[in-house]
């Protein structure tokens, strides 16, 4: 079952999103906090979005965690899937697949053209797992980032 995440889901976000950072190597980069989350999902202007997967037993088994984008290009909102994690011992029960499903939805209901996301290069298993569904890399486009001490002094 997928539903949208509630104020209550912060606490099992915030350690997925840990059991993430961990999984992709970067634990030590993984520096929001509970309250942080919480802010970003439900405070009085919401930045970002979220949905459970959760089992047969109504335990959460997995998260997405998204925003709106803007193509100028195509002139209307997209989303921008930031994370999406499914725990190890619920992989391949179709918790993912729902995952992305319901954005797809949310995309097609609200008039949305692309719903998009990163992927590390050596995680072969997500990729061939998004592959299957129909997304393509966009091997044309490298992304950038500033963080910490750059982004500051470009910004300060």
């Amino acid at each position: 079952m997928i539903r949208r995440a509630t104020p209550s889901d912060v606490p099992v976000i915030h350690a997925m999103v840990r059991e993430l950072a961990d999984y992709e190597k970067c634990l030590d980069e993984a520096r929001a906090t509970e309250d942080q989350l919480r802010e970003a999902l439900f405070g009085e202007h919401p930045a970002a979005f979220a949905h459970i997967a959760e089992d047969e037993s109504g335990e959460p088994v997995g998260f997405s965690l998204w925003f709106l984008n803007f193509s100028t290009w195509r002139g209307v909102h997209g989303i921008y899937l930031e994370d999406l994690y499914v725990r190890p011992e619920a992989r391949g029960g179709g918790h993912g697949k729902a995952l992305l499903t319901e954005l797809a939805r949310i995309c097609v209901a609200r008039g949305y053209e692309r719903l998009e996301w990163s992927v590390l290069n050596w995680n072969t298993p997500s990729i061939a797992f998004y592959e299957s569904l129909g997304a393509r890399p966009q091997d044309e486009w490298t992304v950038y980032r500033l963080t910490d001490e750059a982004l500051g002094r470009l910004g300060g």
